[in-house]
């Protein structure tokens, strides 16, 4: 949208006021200075400050989060921390919540929302979005190991798992790094897939979820707004 016809329909004046608003050095966008009328602006991904006050114009919002070990994927819960308490004052919205969940003592990537459209979206059984996770394993893992997942792993009970992408990244007798892919997320589905291996997860990141990747410069219990280009990735070009 042009940034004239923006600050026009937010109340900001005529559209002479307004240009005179940006003339004057008064609108800052991603805290730079804008002086062109008909700057391109989408002010649900860029901050848009107006003479030293924010401009809101947020249905929805997006953060990408580092969970810690400890945070609970709840709105609420009466004893421990959830990922909702991780946002600050100043970026809650009502209906805010985790997509998906991690369990309690796995870190990384989890997406935090109002939009409960596109929660539907990335959950839904029949999108198989790939969520890949970094684990380190108590035992050597194998090749053996590998073919296994490839074909599905059965957990003890009978339910089947879908193949999944198992790749060692360093082994030894009692500990080894691993990268597995998954396109499902059943109750606590890693740890079960190894436990039916005779092996037990002791650390576990989650470091992407579709395109999402998890920021490197992000520490864990901070987040940030997801950029435009992550959102567009996410929801296959769709505006929503």
């Amino acid at each position: 949208m042009r940034l004239d016809k923006l600050l026009e329909a937010k109340g900001y004046g005529s559209r002479k006021k307004v240009k005179q608003l940006i003339k004057r050095k008064q609108v800052l966008i991603d805290g730079q200075v804008i002086l062109a009328d008909g700057y391109a602006v989408d002010p649900e991904f860029q901050q848009v400050i107006v003479a030293g006050e924010r401009l809101t114009d947020e249905t929805h919002v997006y953060y990408l989060l580092n969970k810690p070990a400890g945070v609970v994927s709840a709105v609420s819960d009466d004893k421990n921390q959830t990922v909702i308490d991780l946002i600050a004052a100043t970026d809650q919205r009502p209906g805010l919540f985790p997509v998906g969940r991690l369990d309690r003592d796995t870190e990384g990537l989890l997406l935090i929302t109002n939009n409960g459209q596109l929660a539907h979206t990335l959950l839904v059984p029949g999108k198989e979005v790939i969520k890949c996770y970094e684990a380190v394993v108590n035992e050597e893992v194998t090749a053996e190991d590998v073919l296994a997942f490839e074909k599905g792993i059965v957990f003890h009970g009978g339910i089947q798992c879908k193949p999944a992408k198992l790749t060692i990244l360093s082994a030894a007798p009692h500990q080894s790094s691993v990268r597995l892919e998954i396109s499902e997320g059943k109750f606590h589905q890693v740890k079960k897939m190894f436990l039916s291996v005779g092996k037990k997860v002791i650390y576990l990141k989650r470091i992407s979820m579709g395109s999402l990747v998890l920021d490197p410069t992000l520490e864990l219990g901070t987040y940030r707004p997801l950029t435009k280009e992550e959102f567009l990735l996410l929801t296959d070009g769709r505006k929503d």
